[in-house]
């Protein structure tokens, strides 16, 4: 197993960073692997936005829920799908590029390049030592987000990366087993298979909650995603969405 492999599989969030900011070479490297990401047809449909002021992260901790990590952290990034620039595109070459920019197939690029670019810069901070968390909480307040980081039309944060020296390694979370992720050829739908093997997951979930919490906890992950799922969350989305003009049709 070869280092890169090793970094990606030792992959844990981090929430308790020491208090020591990421050097400006650290940050411009870290946006540079996240460049270097595959991008469809090579739109670069995203930007991101650093956040190093600190009552700005206090404002976006408070934003997301009141998450600590995302104001104490040695850099803070916001991951934006940006259909900006190619509207700008569109007038200064002057041709309609509206319909294609406001098309549901353009904002799904957006996304997945936004998220591919975010990957390589997560794998990029792990590989310098650094620990990091995703947080999709900024989506909560989405229109207190765009006004405090200035976006404007088109351009849709869609999470941070909150990255640091860290301060605290937790445990490695188990994943589902790989025969229940990969499907050959076609989706396996043998339900009673499928089925058994969640229970499985389940049971090892629940032993991994009771070892790390010392019995306190031991609920399965069905569980959390059944009690998670029945209470629909930001269902404002689509109208925010549709509002900034980034997927109308």
């Amino acid at each position: 197993m070869n280092d890169v492999i090793s970094t990606i599989i030792e992959h844990r969030s981090i929430r308790y960073f020491e208090d020591k900011p990421l050097s400006d070479e650290q940050i411009k490297t870290i946006v540079s692997c996240a460049q270097s990401a595959a991008t469809s047809s090579y739109m670069q449909a995203y930007s991101i936005i650093g956040v190093k002021d600190k009552l700005c992260k206090k404002k976006l901790a408070e934003l997301a829920g009141n998450q600590e990590y995302v104001e104490k952290n040695g850099h803070f990034f916001v991951f934006c799908a940006d259909l900006y620039r190619h509207s700008v595109i569109g007038e200064n070459e002057k041709k309609n590029v509206l319909p294609s920019i406001e098309s549901t197939e353009n904002f799904m690029v957006a996304l997945i390049d936004a998220s591919l670019a975010a990957q390589n810069a997560a794998i990029a901070a792990e590989s310098m030592g650094l620990g990091i968390c995703y947080i999709g909480g900024i989506r909560n307040n989405l229109e207190e987000v765009k006004t405090l980081l200035k976006t404007p039309e088109r351009v849709l944060p869609l999470f941070g990366i909150a990255v640091g020296y860290p301060k605290q390694i937790t445990d490695h979370k188990p994943r589902l087993p790989f025969e229940h992720i990969y499907h050959e050829n076609e989706y396996q739908q043998d339900k009673e298979v499928y089925v058994k093997q969640l229970q499985e997951f389940d049971e090892v979930v629940s032993s991994y909650y009771e070892q790390r919490t010392g019995g306190k906890r031991k609920d399965r992950w069905t569980e959390q995603m059944a009690v998670m799922l029945e209470r629909p969350n930001r269902v404002y989305m689509k109208d925010f969405v549709q509002i900034n003009k980034l997927d109308l049709k």
